[in-house]
This record gives C-alpha cells, structure tokens and sequence, in this order.
C-alpha cells in the first residue's frame, strides 16, 4: 500500500464565482507507470493540481478522506481494495459529503462499469482516450457536471434500462415530482447537455439551472446528474437513442 498527500504541478483557473480556482486530484491506480503518467499529464494543466496518488483503493480512500480533492481519477481492478469497493465509499449513497470519482479502466466490461455507476461514480473513461478527453472529463467532474455525452456512459446507462430495470416505468413520476422547468432540465440533462447548454436551450441564467438541479435531485433520491439521469431512464422518461 503506498500513497502522498504531495502535489504535483501548480494551477489556477476561475470557479463559477470568478475567482481563481484550482481543481485538485487524487489519481489512484495500481501500475506505476500509469500513475505517474497521468499525475505528470494532469499536472502540467494550468487549473490542475495533483495532491495524491494511491496503488490501492484503500490508500484512495484514506487519502481522499483527508485531502477532500475536487476528483479521484480511480481504476476499477487494484489489489486489495477494488475500485468500486473505494467508489461506495466516497460518494455511494449512504456516504453525507461525498468525493466525485471519474472512473478510468482499460477494462471495457459492462459488469465493471455498472458496479461503479451503482456505487455512485461521476463518469467512465477508458485509459487509451486522448489525453485533452481525460483533461476534459476530470474539470467536467470537477465541475458537477459528471461525464454524460461520451459513448462508454451511455453504453452503461443502456444496461441500467434493459438489464436492471427494477421500478415502474411511468412519466407520471417525473411530472408528479418535478416542477415543469425542473422536468425541461432533466430532458435535456439526458440529452449530454452541460448546465451552459441547457441555459442557453431555455435561455436561462447559469446560475438558475444550477438552482434547479440542485432542488430536483433530492426529489428524485440522487445527488449526482449521472444518478439523475440514471432515474430518467429507469423510469422511462427518456429513451437512449431516441
């Protein structure tokens, strides 16, 4: 078990209140090459900072614990502590303030990814993306907005609705819980949109997109959009491909 609470890299960038800001990761991986590979990748990102690496999923979770990063980048298969078994510990359902977890893997299996989905990751990438994806995806995480337009994510979300479909399927639901304007944003939400598309589809201010997800996700029990948009499709209010 190894982990370091040192960072690597130095950056700024500006926060949604427009001031200087910098994303902080934890990178958890068992090989030590690909650690070291995407701590040096992610580092030389102005707004991207590195505070810890971790070879197990225990170590990812004690060091997340106490650094509170703005992401874990975490590989599913490490000894020990899997990365699912470290994902339901950061940010699963029963955890109060979670850690946002992208999930990186080169091991492209639906059984893999839906264990992550369900213990409550933000989005999937596999490791031979392009870099400027990785890049992308972990501001994107850092940014609440979760991983959603990217065909692996949606590949999963396909299994949660032919596979795994254990509620009533009614649109009822949706329009019983949710406001109309919080029903609009879910829609597009499933779509792959980011809170800046949405607003500019609704024509909208940002900050009250975010005002409405953040009301509508505890009427639907989840605290993520991926989770959100997990409950559209389970419960039919939206069709993948559709």
């Amino acid at each position: 078990m190894t982990g370091s609470g040192t960072g690597t890299g130095t950056g700024t960038g500006t926060g949604s209140d427009g001031t200087a800001r910098t994303v902080r990761v934890v990178v958890a991986d068992d090989q030590p090459l690909v650690r070291a590979g995407l701590t040096t990748m992610l580092g030389t990102e102005p707004d991207i900072t590195v505070v810890g690496q971790a070879a197990d999923g225990a170590t990812a979770v004690e060091l997340a614990r106490a650094l509170r990063p703005d992401v874990v980048c975490m590989d599913i298969r490490m000894p020990g502590t899997d990365g699912i078994t470290a994902t339901r510990a950061l940010c699963g359902p029963d955890v109060e303030d979670p850690v946002p977890v992208l999930i990186l893997t080169t091991f492209d299996v639906d059984e893999y990814l839906f264990g992550a989905l369900e213990a409550g990751a933000s989005g999937f990438l596999l490791k031979d993306a392009e870099p400027q994806t990785l890049i992308d995806a972990v501001r994107s995480v850092a940014a609440g907005q979760g991983m959603l337009a990217n065909a692996l994510t949606k590949r999963v979300l396909r299994e949660v609705v032919t596979r795994r479909r254990t509620q009533p399927v009614t649109a009822a639901r949706a329009t019983e819980l949710l406001t109309p304007r919080e029903l609009d944003i879910l829609l597009l939400l499933a779509q792959g949109m980011s809170n800046e598309e949405i607003a500019g589809a609704l024509v909208l201010e940002v900050s009250t997109i975010k005002s409405h997800l953040a009301r509508a996700m505890p009427k639907l029990g989840v605290r993520s959009r991926l989770q959100a948009v997990v409950w559209a499709y389970q419960n039919g209010i939206v069709e993948l491909g559709g």
